[in-house]
């Protein structure tokens, strides 16, 4: 019998494309309203976990569910969230109605006026604290602001589980913190699952239930304190890591001669400081 409070189930997935595996027995589930981090370096397979989720990328091994239901046949339970998307500021595009296109982008011809529409539109707006700005062009906006407009246009279809992908990239330290904030609101007012990719944990190492954290095509899965361990990761990098915790951040080091240490952790700047 399948637990009602299970929203996404991964299990032993695996992904390779041609000449390259990019993932491996990934294995985790998150519960429904959960907060989670994915984590991992450029190059980790992490926007590859995501559309795998979203039913766009082939698997070469294992299963997905999200709901109950096979990965595919539930699209409409995602919502999702893509990478920095560049908006011209001459585009005539308001915010309010890039919310709106949310529910109407996959239909032909223009939209009929709907008052149901609008108050659906101006909830969504009010849910990301987005009022004040609705009006403006969309490439008019900053950085943050931009993002809660594309998390409003994400959840008006009201789905279940929430993607996003590395959405906190180039945003300065406030607007940061201010859509942590808002995704940790959004997952426990609405129920939601959130699933935030990110190459840096430590913005969300406040609001999140869950971590899955991938290196070399692998995943270790659960809550912070039980996967970010020296030994944990060590595992999943194949090569000594020490897991430093200092004042309030987390430092992820690995130790040893520069040249000998994978490309993998090299790559992983962000959090990874590499000592020789």
């Amino acid at each position: 019998m399948r637990n009602i409070d299970e929203m996404l189930i991964v299990d032993q997935l695996s992904v390779a494309f041609p000449g390259r595996q990019v993932l491996t027995d990934v294995s985790f589930t998150l519960q429904r309203g959960a907060f989670c981090g994915l984590i991992g370096a450029n190059g980790s397979g992490k926007t590859t976990l995501l559309r795998s989720i979203l039913g766009i990328q082939p698997l070469s091994a294992g299963q997905i569910r999200i709901d109950g239901v096979s990965r595919g046949n539930g699209f409409g339970s995602v919502g999702y969230v893509p990478q920095k998307i560049q908006f011209d500021p001459d585009m005539p595009l308001r915010a309010l109605d890039l919310v709106e296109l949310g529910l109407t982008g996959h239909k032909l011809g223009l939209p009929l006026p709907s008052k149901a529409r609008t108050r659906l539109v101006d909830e969504m707006l009010a849910a990301v604290d987005a009022q004040n700005f609705a009006d403006q062009r969309i490439g008019n906006l900053s950085g943050g602001q931009q993002q809660r407009i594309l998390i409003a246009h994400a959840l008006i279809r009201r789905p279940k589980l929430l993607l996003l992908d590395e959405p906190l990239a180039n945003l300065d330290i406030r607007a940061t913190a201010e859509i942590v904030s808002l995704l940790r609101k959004v997952a426990s007012e609405h129920d939601i699952t959130v699933l935030v990719s990110a190459h840096d944990m430590n913005p969300l190492l406040g609001a999140m239930d869950r971590i899955v954290y991938l290196a070399n095509g692998r995943a270790a899965s659960g809550r912070t304190d039980e996967v970010v361990r020296t030994e944990v990761l060590s595992a999943l990098y194949g090569y000594h890591i020490d897991v430093i915790r200092v004042h309030g951040r987390v430092l992820v080091i690995a130790a040893g001669a520069a040249n000998e240490i994978p490309a993998a952790i090299e790559q992983h700047t962000a959090h990874v400081t590499v000592i020789p």
